[in-house]
């Protein structure tokens, strides 16, 4: 029995267990939460048909699987235009962001850093400010429930403009947004080259208006891209950054001044950026002292819960509840949550050791 256990590899961690550790989210996309029930209603309220079999509509690793990393990424971001172009009313955003909490807590989520883009929101480009009043009431409203805590990133597209990033951050800095606690960057690095320059204004007001920063990089780039992140665009929190293992400078620079990086390997290998996750550089980055995060980026399309994606990252690498404690640890210093909470986190998650 000793030995056929031996021969089997770790035992999968219990997922409730994980489930049951105070922890945070820190790269999660609201644009990728919409489930399937939601867009049926969706596209029956908004009068349009799916864009095929509702059976097959969240297949997206076959896509991605037959094309490039960087056209995979590309269509990928035209279905989110998809999806969001059903947004119409106010009620429909508020329903969205209130189960997006929702489903967070199920996942043992207490606290939440959830990206919005609004260049996905077609409905919504000349009324910005209605849509995130509407996101922060469904959110308001869940946290009112017991759901968990969630605060708003806001993010730019890298095809977009140094001008329409500067007025983006102008109005975030102007109006204060409730729930605005941070301005990102995110689409397809590959497709737009390299924008580090190209937004560092913008990124400058954030910082000097007491916004944080969160930049996607080291996914569909190299190195380079997380560089910038860090020298134009004052990142404190890198989304991605897997590929930063490929250069030992930048790995050492990362450890050493406690940048977290906020992985999403399932979407890696969805993406094809890895075949399996036994390449996946997560292990060997955490073990370098990189202060790495586990997360679920686009969770519903891509079929992945956080507690499962920890216990799966814990069977391919060996990990024990030790390491999940210790993720759940990273998750709250990654946090853009405001001090007295992640006090309490850590403060439970402490309690939970002893």
């Amino acid at each position: 029995m000793f030995v056929a256990a031996a021969l089997s590899g770790p035992a999968r961690l219990d997922e409730d267990a994980i489930r049951a550790l105070p922890k945070a989210e820190v790269h999660v996309h609201l644009e990728g939460t919409f489930e399937l029930a939601d867009l049926l209603e969706l596209s029956k309220a908004a009068g349009e048909p799916l864009p095929g079999p509702a059976r097959s509509l969240f297949d997206l690793s076959t896509h991605f699987q037959q094309a490039s990393p960087a056209s995979g990424l590309s269509e990928f971001l035209r279905f989110l235009d998809w999806e969001c172009g059903l947004v119409r009313t106010p009620e429909q955003a508020a329903r969205l962001a209130y189960r997006f909490a929702a489903r967070e807590t199920s996942s043992g989520i207490r606290y939440a850093d959830v990206i919005v883009n609004p260049t996905h929101w077609g409905p919504w480009r000349d009324r910005l400010p209605a849509l995130f009043d509407a996101l922060a009431r469904g959110l308001a409203e869940a946290e009112q429930d017991g759901l968990a805590t969630a605060n708003l990133c806001v993010s730019l597209l890298r095809q977009q403009s140094a001008q329409e990033a500067v007025e983006l951050a102008e109005w975030i800095l102007r109006d204060r947004p409730e729930r605005v606690v941070a301005l990102s960057v995110d689409g397809n690095e590959t497709a737009a080259g390299r924008t580090g320059a190209r937004f560092a204004e913008a990124f400058a007001l954030a910082r000097d208006g007491g916004l944080h920063r969160t930049v996607h990089a080291g996914e569909s780039s190299g190195p380079e891209g997380v560089w910038d992140a860090i020298r134009f665009l004052h990142a404190e929190r890198v989304d991605h950054g897997v590929r930063s293992i490929e250069d030992p400078e930048l790995v050492a620079y990362l450890a050493d001044s406690e940048i977290s990086l906020g992985v999403c390997p399932r979407s890696n290998l969805v993406l094809g950026l890895y075949q399996d996750l036994s390449e996946h550089p997560l292990a060997a980055l955490r073990e370098a002292g990189v202060r790495v995060t586990v997360n679920t980026d686009d969770p519903a399309p891509i079929g992945v819960r956080l507690e499962s994606e920890w216990a799966s990252c814990a069977a391919t690498f060996g990990w024990d509840m030790a390491v999940m404690r210790d993720l759940a640890r990273a998750s709250i210093f990654a946090c853009f949550a405001p001090d007295e909470v992640k006090d309490a986190l850590r403060a439970e998650l402490d309690q939970e050791v002893s």
